[in-house]
């Protein structure tokens, strides 16, 4: 039987990871539709997910598509941010799925029994090397969850790289049943530099339906069919604990790599966490 569900899951998991499928649903979900056939269905989804309309910063009668009511934004303070010395906070609304130090070979775990190597969630064996005996966090973003990330520490954006990919979902089935799924998946990993942490690297991990990303600081738009690649900005961006620097639209989750070791977990695993909520401290 557990066999069987196994090859269930990986058949549905397939079946919706194609990029063209997803930029179909996102076309779909950028429609400005009439609001009388769009309120009915944000009040489902609304009361489906359990999504708090009290932390939004427009009424739920103010969004003239799907998208635009997914993409929200919060009211101010609605996310206040961690202060202190040393302190690294949730990029991201999330479910905790990990946290710990990165072994000495970086290669993460995806599930019990089945891990991937950071080399090939960056994109670049140069770019993982700092990160090795570091630390991580993998976040989960449910549908009811607020979907913009934010920068974990005050830093310098200096680079970052569109990895082209499938669209698997990063729901528990999708984890489960599709190996290397983070490394499988579209991303975009955001490298920063930073005095109190050394490199930072935020990778956004794209997911069925509509599986796109968008970046604060820069024109990129993934699943558009555009081509992969670094880039670098003319001169570093200053970002400081809590700017936006991302924004999903649909399925995702955010992997987050310091090569700090000197840090202790101010979360756990299994664990909800918010934007600006502290995930390490100095030790």
């Amino acid at each position: 039987m557990n066999g069987a569900r196994s090859t269930l899951e990986r058949l549905a998991a397939t079946a919706v990871s194609f990029p063209p499928l997803s930029r179909l649903t996102g076309r779909l979900s950028d429609l400005r539709l009439p609001p009388f056939a769009l309120r009915p269905l944000l009040r489902l989804y609304v009361r489906s997910y359990g999504v708090d309309l009290a932390e939004a910063a427009e009424s739920l009668d103010s969004f003239a598509s799907f998208n635009a009511f997914f993409t929200r934004r919060l009211r101010a303070g609605a996310r206040p941010t961690a202060g202190g010395a040393g302190v690294v906070v949730s990029p991201s609304d999330s479910r905790l799925s990990a946290i710990g130090p990165v072994p000495p070979d970086g290669r993460l775990e995806q599930v019990k029994g089945s891990t991937y190597s950071i080399e090939a969630l960056l994109g670049s064996a140069e770019d993982a090397t700092p990160f090795r005996r570091g630390a991580h966090a993998t976040l989960y973003l449910s549908p009811a969850m607020y979907h913009r990330v934010h920068a974990p520490v005050d830093g310098r954006v200096v680079a970052w790289r569109y990895v082209p990919g499938r669209l698997y979902p990063v729901n528990g089935a999708g984890v489960r049943s599709v190996p290397g799924l983070f490394t499988r998946n579209e991303r975009v990993a955001v490298l920063l530099d930073t005095e109190a942490h050394g490199p930072v690297a935020v990778v956004l991990v794209g997911a069925a339906n509509v599986g796109r990303m968008s970046l604060a600081f820069a024109d990129l738009v993934t699943n558009s069919g555009r081509p992969g690649g670094r880039s670098v900005p003319t001169e570093p961006i200053p970002v400081k604990r809590g700017d936006e620097i991302g924004t999903f639209n649909l399925g995702s989750t955010v992997v987050l790599l310091l090569a700090d070791p000197g840090l202790v977990p101010a979360a756990a695993t299994g664990d909800l966490v918010r934007v600006g909520q502290a995930l390490w401290r100095r030790g």
